[in-house]
């Protein structure tokens, strides 16, 4: 289905803005967590992560969370950090909380797109303590703020991400004793070893929603080998398998139809998302709100994705606490029907939160409550900064 311009402007259109005491200040916090076993993308000790507390007149705050992963984005913590201070927090200032739609536009006029949005790590920090602030003003949590009535719990997906098929045994075995049922693996740049290990991984799970990843590591060639295997083996999606500026290469994927295509790193905005819909390069997108500029654009995309009757798919950046539940407000509101693939549970330890969000039998509630549904433990939080 080809989303007409109607449409997308629809989903694009912003609503009345109610009248709010202004923003004051803007606090930035750096904020690494602890990893726990290996994971591809975080080859440190620990995940950074920058919280930004956003603070009105009337002493109410909000609070956000940018997630740069330099193995997976250009967005380092460095310059998140040096982006939210040198440009994005004076844009800010003096601005009325609830005008979501003119702050997103006050920060890509101080930071242009590229080929799409500029620093969307950074500015997803910005949004979500935006969000977390309205809420906190109309004591509503996300999801009533768009008139949505969420899901309690979101299933989750366990990530196999292995180097051998023992090591692949050892972590559905560890996801089945955490209480996981459904799996994703990571993939490529050896589809010969792929097949293998997926083979295995479905003969564990032979229930399991299966879910590949190559985060864009595949050639095309490679891809359109691999693709029909893994659909033989009995994997349900495969996401990214190319390079995000493969373009052609996408089309030539979905002529193939092996499996259903789906984009992560290619789709940062509403924009291309709506080009790539109608040039036919895709059958879904697994959403990220960390990737996506926070909420503002990641609602957009997943009411593009589906009126155009594709998939909507939940993933993160191994995401922390307030980008977490961020993640969860999101996909709970629009009441997300696959497990999602949210790894920050898996493989991060220690939280900044006075309750932290914990997984039960391979689920994780989605918080209420006021805003993003969560407290920073600040005290806790200022003693880490210091």
């Amino acid at each position: 289905m080809v989303l007409s311009r109607r449409a997308f402007l629809a989903t694009a259109a912003a609503p009345l803005v109610a009248q709010a005491p202004p923003i004051t200040r803007v606090e930035v916090f750096p904020a690494p967590y602890p990893v726990s076993g290996r994971f591809k993308f975080l080859a440190k000790p620990e995940r950074p992560s920058v919280l930004v507390k956003i603070t009105c007149e009337s002493g109410e705050a909000g609070w956000g969370q940018s997630v740069p992963v330099p193995t997976w984005s250009y967005e380092t913590p460095e310059s998140v950090v040096s982006t939210l201070k040198g440009y994005l927090v004076p844009v800010l200032i003096g601005r009325n909380p609830f005008d979501l739609a003119g702050a997103h536009q006050a920060m890509n006029q101080a930071i242009r797109p590229s080929f799409s949005t500029g620093m969307p790590i950074a500015k997803a920090g910005i949004d979500l303590a935006l969000h977390d602030l309205a809420g906190r003003l109309r004591g509503q949590s996300v999801a009533e703020r768009w008139g949505r009535k969420p899901l309690e719990k979101i299933t989750l997906s366990w990530t196999v991400n292995a180097t051998s098929l023992a090591e692949a045994e050892e972590l559905v075995a560890e996801g089945r004793a955490r209480g996981y049922r459904h799996f994703n693996v990571k993939l490529a740049p050896d589809p010969r070893f792929d097949i293998e290990m997926c083979r295995l991984v479905r003969k564990l799970a032979p229930d399991a929603f299966f879910w590949g990843d190559a985060n864009g590591g595949y050639e095309l060639a490679d891809a359109l080998w691999v693709a029909p295997r893994l659909a033989d083996i009995g994997m349900n999606v495969l996401e990214q398998p190319l390079p995000a500026n493969r373009l052609t290469g996408y089309l030539e994927m979905k002529k193939q139809g092996a499996l259903p295509i789906i984009m992560d790193e290619g789709v940062v905005s509403s924009v291309e998302l709506v080009e790539f819909i109608r040039l036919g390069l895709l059958d879904g997108v697994a959403m990220k709100p960390a990737r996506t500029a926070g909420l503002w654009d990641s609602r957009k995309q997943v009411e593009i994705v589906l009126e155009a009757g594709l998939m909507f798919l939940g993933s993160g950046l191994t995401d922390p606490d307030v980008a977490l539940a961020a993640a969860l407000q999101l996909y709970g509101a629009y009441q997300l029907k696959f497990p999602a693939a949210l790894n920050g549970p898996q493989f991060l330890t220690g939280s900044l939160l006075r309750r932290p969000l914990e997984v039960e039998a391979g689920e994780i509630r989605v918080p209420t409550g006021p805003g993003l549904g969560v407290e920073i433990d600040e005290e806790k939080l200022r003693r880490l900064a210091t």
